[in-house]
């Protein structure tokens, strides 16, 4: 299985590479008032590429942002009733398993 991934791999790279061989003709941008940027069609290609990454990462970053805050506030939340009853509490010869150490489905953020 291992040999086989590796194949397709190397089968996607030299598919690759022989787009970027047959494509090296020059490819023109025109952008706003008059410029224009002239390179190879693949780094016209590869550039594209990098622009939408970029920006896709860029959308998701307050998305990210907003799940990390509320990731930590729920932490904080499970935290505080711990913390609460273990000092309140008459006996402290039974110690209670921490509840934190425990992962629930819910509580994974792919963080």
């Amino acid at each position: 299985m291992k040999y086989l991934l590796w194949l397709l791999k190397a089968a996607i790279f030299f598919t690759l590479f022989a787009f970027a061989l047959n494509n090296q003709q020059d490819a023109t941008v025109h952008f706003f008032f008059g410029t224009a940027w002239t390179a190879p069609l693949v780094l016209v290609v590869l550039a594209a590429f990098a622009l939408g990454l970029f920006v896709g990462v860029l959308g998701m970053v307050p998305r990210w942002l907003k799940h990390r805050s509320a990731a930590r506030e729920a932490q904080a939340t499970q935290q505080a009733p711990n913390t609460a009853a273990n000092a309140t509490s008459a006996a402290p010869a039974v110690k209670e398993q921490n509840s934190s150490s425990i992962i629930a489905p819910g509580d994974v953020h792919g963080i």
